[in-house]
């Protein structure tokens, strides 16, 4: 399906080391640590302005941190080489209003260097896209253009799945769907880091819950093992134990 060589399309970990990130006088991210590992969900949770967005920005490449480093096993530090690795849902469904739907799809397939009519007939399948294809997406409802943005978004079977509220407009077949993706992307071995307001959602995909306030990891969370909670005793706020 891809065109061209790239770098190995599965990284064991990335990890954030040390990272802050300011804008002028406002701190959005306080020395966050923290690993995350293929075939995991983690689910970033905290208040409004606990830095959740920030953090994914950071994480994929898409902002710099301040201080600190986003490190990549494999690859080296976060930057232009590892974005080819990324997928990135943000909390609003970019898409380019004047092109129809497939336009959208196989535009994101060409710039990440992967076959446009596969990417699509994968996509058409998986966001069930077949009926809206031909229309521009301006045209589209709030949750139609969110299964394009997820479309677009796992275009390239990335390693590091980054996911900003991505339940937003989509109704519950919609929701239901896009949790079966999550399980699928986790269990092709990607790192999936998902930023959600609703508790539960960690234990419903089997996730961990990373925990942020004014910027900064918060102690005291808990993991989810099979849809299980327990109390984690690890002091970096990560559901997962360290011993």
């Amino acid at each position: 399906m891809r065109v061209g060589g790239r770098i190995p399309q599965r990284i064991e970990h990335v990890d954030a080391q040390g990272v802050w990130k300011t804008y002028g006088a406002v701190v959005a991210l306080r020395g966050v640590n923290g690993r995350f590992e293929a075939g995991r969900v983690t689910v970033v949770q905290g208040a409004n302005g606990a830095g959740k967005s920030t953090l994914l920005a950071v994480l994929g490449g898409v902002t710099r941190p301040s201080r600190g480093r986003v490190w990549v096993e494999g690859v080296g530090e976060m930057g232009e080489a590892a974005r080819g690795l990324v997928g990135w849902v943000g909390h609003e469904s970019l898409t380019y209003g004047g092109l129809t739907v497939r336009e959208n799809v196989e535009l994101a397939a060409r710039t990440q260097g992967v076959e446009a009519s596969e990417a699509w007939e994968e996509a058409e399948d998986r966001f069930a896209l077949g009926s809206i294809a031909t229309r521009e997406t301006r045209c589209l409802s709030r949750g139609q253009r969110q299964r394009v943005a997820l479309a677009r978004g796992l275009v390239n079977r990335p390693a590091l799945l980054l996911l900003d509220e991505p339940w937003t407009g989509l109704d519950a077949g919609g929701r239901r769907r896009l949790d079966e993706v999550i399980a699928e992307e986790r269990s092709r071995g990607a790192i999936v880091v998902v930023v959600a307001h609703e508790t539960e959602v960690a234990s419903r995909l089997g996730g961990e819950r990373l925990l942020l306030e004014r910027g900064g990891v918060q102690a005291g969370a808990h993991a989810v093992t099979e849809g299980r909670p327990r109390t984690s005793d690890r002091k970096d706020g990560f559901g997962k134990s360290t011993t």
